[in-house]
């Protein structure tokens, strides 16, 4: 399963089928990567998936290399380019697992919105923006106006503010507090910027202003949400398109039990990840689901909320958490026995 992030192509092509076209983009520090483009043709429309993990994963980085202050989206326009290439008229986008912290500009910049030097430079350089910076952003959204864009997230965070992109998400890809400050700063002036090209419109009944910083998702993948929803983008549930793809209702009706996990199963959890997904659904069917993770962090009312039965981690001390990172598969095989023990039926 998957929520947007990575092995996104790997579920959705096991189950729709399709072309995979090899493509090669780049990585968040600019380096050529291998990644793929899945093409699914169905009732006459060409669908593409991507996965934007594939060129600005956190994983793509060595540990030392991890700074949102200089990480691009460069590629994932690239992949964007590739599709459209292929003549797909509609294009998902699975967003989750990166390494930036750009708000989409290297996105962006890659499909013609504005100059690569400035714009694909990282996060930081947003801070600098010039008032024209974005000039090709109306003749890009109208290139793109004939395909349907379709954001699928793991999270619906704004791009801004104490939930937003560099709050929340920043730390886990390197930056310090002086950089998560740093980033939202430049981030805001990123949005500054956008809004002298593409004014913010208002609710018809309430007259209340409509940002598309503000928006769910839009801090989703470092903010490469709100650089899809500059481009007209509609966001979707990550893990829902996965589960939809797969059948995953049809599944749940024929088992007695759901096993689910993640490596760390905590707050974030809750809010749009496959833990969270699987676990709606199988509670909609009355079929009880347990959680296997490497480390659990989520209280049983939290857990019960979501119609979890059992949560069972594989490390529940930093002992443990070493042992864990040390032989992942090992201590994950002997932590399920134990679960299989409790679930399942006794025979004499």
């Amino acid at each position: 399963m998957s929520d947007g992030g990575p092995g996104f192509l790997d579920v959705l092509s096991r189950a729709l089928g399709g072309t995979t076209v090899s493509v090669t983009a780049a990585d968040p520090l600019g380096r050529p990567v291998p990644a793929a483009v899945l093409l699914v043709d169905e009732g006459g429309r060409r669908t593409a998936y991507i996965e934007s993990a594939q060129a600005c994963g956190l994983h793509l980085l060595a540990v030392g290399e991890r700074d949102p202050l200089v990480t691009t989206t460069l590629g994932v326009g690239q992949l964007i380019e590739a599709a459209v290439a292929e003549g797909a008229t509609r294009v998902v986008v699975g967003l989750g697992g990166s390494g930036t912290n750009d708000g989409g500009a290297g996105m962006l910049a890659a499909l013609g919105v504005g100059d690569p030097d400035v714009l694909a430079a990282g996060g930081a350089r947003l801070r600098d923006l010039a008032d024209d910076a974005l000039d090709g952003l109306t003749q890009v959204r109208e290139r793109l106006r004939a395909i349907e864009l379709v954001l699928a997230t793991d999270v619906d965070s704004p791009l801004l503010g104490f939930q937003g992109a560099s709050a929340v998400f920043g730390p886990q890809k390197g930056a310090t507090p002086e950089m998560t400050q740093e980033l939202e700063s430049a981030l805001g002036r990123f949005a500054e910027v956008v809004r002298k090209v593409v004014p913010s419109s208002r609710d018809l009944l309430t007259g209340r202003e409509m940002r598309l910083e503000r928006e769910p998702g839009a801090g989703a993948a470092g903010g490469l949400g709100y650089g899809m929803l500059l481009l007209g983008g509609r966001r979707v549930s990550g893990v829902r398109a996965a589960l939809q793809a797969v059948g995953f209702e049809a599944l749940v009706q024929g088992a007695d039990l759901v096993v689910t996990g993640e490596g760390r199963f905590d707050g974030q959890s809750l809010r749009g990840k496959v833990v969270a997904g699987v676990a709606e659904v199988a509670l909609a069917g009355a079929t009880p689901t347990v959680v296997i993770a490497g480390q659990a962090l989520v209280g049983r009312r939290e857990a019960m909320s979501l119609g979890i039965s059992g949560t069972y981690a594989v490390a529940d001390n930093p002992g443990q958490v070493a042992a864990a990172l040390a032989d992942p598969v090992g201590t994950l095989v002997a932590r399920a026995a134990q679960v299989a023990l409790t679930w399942s039926p006794r025979h004499g």
